[in-house]
């Protein structure tokens, strides 16, 4: 059994949601504002938080950010029938599960909820945007959350609470061959680092950081990766 958090102003919606969830076996809480959602997860260890994006008071973002505060690991997924709004940017710095559209795709949903992992947010900081969006994608169908740097300025502006891993691209634009690297490392000393490259002979080695050569398994990088979150403390 799981136990999710449904944050939605349109309480008919997420009453049917719930129903859905609870149907399958899981536990539904459902919560109008995002200062309820915030006591719930000030009292609830949830799996999964499912949060629209337009909402009377506190948005959907801002929802995001907060909780994530209170619980770092809660993976999150964001409805909105607005996909291009400014606000979306910001919840997906924080580093989300997924975004979808509405109306909600139910099967999508349900398989997203199903393999959700707590304290799953992965970094992957990747200047190939094809690359970067097919890692992501797999990541996300395996249950991890994402936040996509694609310079090293990006790594000084990311806003996601605490990331369990990066993937991270040797040569980054913004800075010298590995400075994305070490600003990750810096600011999450214990970061458990896959270091994607095509000069392998200059990637840094140490505790916590693994290479893969260019072009690599994408297969045996996420297994590598699950195998870490699977032993982590």
């Amino acid at each position: 059994m799981r136990r999710y958090l449904l944050l939605d102003d349109n309480q008919a919606l997420a009453e049917n949601l719930a129903e859905i969830l609870r149907d399958e076996g899981h536990q539904a809480t459902v919560v109008g504002t995002g200062d309820e959602a915030l006591r719930a997860v000030g009292t609830t260890r949830f799996d999964a938080l499912v949060t629209d994006m337009r909402m009377p008071g506190m948005s959907g973002a801002d929802a995001v950010r907060r909780i994530r505060r209170l619980d770092p690991g809660l993976a999150a997924v964001v409805v909105t029938a607005y996909p291009s709004e400014d606000d979306l940017e910001t919840a997906r710095r924080e580093g989300l599960l997924a975004v979808l559209p509405k109306p909600v795709p139910i099967s999508t949903l349900m398989d997203l909820l199903a393999n959700a992992r707590r304290d799953g947010l992965v970094v992957v900081a990747e200047d190939d945007p094809a690359l970067s969006d097919n890692l992501s994608e797999v990541l996300r169908a395996r249950g991890f959350s994402c936040v996509t740097v694609a310079s090293v300025l990006d790594t000084d502006h990311l806003s996601c609470a605490a990331p369990f891993a990066a993937l991270v691209d040797l040569r980054m634009p913004g800075g010298p061959d590995g400075e994305a690297f070490r600003k990750l490392r810096a600011r999450y000393p214990s970061l458990p680092t896959f270091v994607m490259t095509a000069w392998p002979d200059l990637a840094p080695r140490g505790v916590g950081v693994d290479v893969f050569p260019k072009p690599f398994d994408t297969g045996a990088l996420v297994g590598a990766l699950e195998s870490a979150h699977a032993s982590r403390a």
